[in-house]
């Protein structure tokens, strides 16, 4: 069964018709990871929301739950894993620590320093939260066979490692 146009097709086809020479095929992957994009931040924000939490204060919560029993990580360390400014992500600390759910303790490698610790409300909101986080993902895949969808991941993958920096990662 052929899928409808959608949005992507729409615009492309303009543009093929409006400007003959140039090759807009590349929006087929490019638009539509961008649209993508765009509707499961929504998506996920929307989830979230019945914790209290934004998606920035998820990924600064989630990394500091993903870091295990190790301990605390340093606000370097944090920034290293999520994408924010340094200024942001103070700003999210300070709200994180006032709702109760990160604590802003001594680095004892460094006495100039800090590192971030959950509390244990924070463990509970982040536990929680995440498996939200992970019923949303699984809604928001379109039917897809095992196959399709481990096809699909590597070649998401290998896009990613082509062109983002690792730096910018997370």
């Amino acid at each position: 069964m052929e899928m409808p146009p959608d949005t992507i097709d729409r615009m492309n086809d303009a543009w093929r018709r409006e400007l003959p020479g140039l090759d807009p095929s590349a929006l087929e992957l490019v638009g539509r990871v961008i649209v993508l994009a765009q509707h499961l931040e929504k998506s996920v924000g929307a989830a979230l929301a019945q914790h209290r939490i934004t998606l920035g204060q998820y990924d600064i919560l989630a990394t500091l739950r993903r870091n295990g029993p190790k301990g605390g990580l340093t606000p370097t360390q944090l920034l290293s894993s999520i994408m924010l400014s340094s200024g942001g992500l103070t700003g999210r600390l300070d709200r994180l620590e006032t709702d109760g759910l990160i604590t802003r303790k001594p680095d004892p490698d460094d006495r100039r320093g800090v590192r971030v610790w959950l509390t244990a409300r924070g463990r509970k909101l982040i536990d929680s939260a995440t498996a939200t986080r992970f019923d949303e993902a699984a809604r928001a895949l379109p039917s897809l066979t095992e196959s399709e969808r481990k096809t699909l991941a590597e070649l998401l993958r290998r896009w990613m490692v082509a062109v983002v920096p690792p730096e910018d990662a997370g």
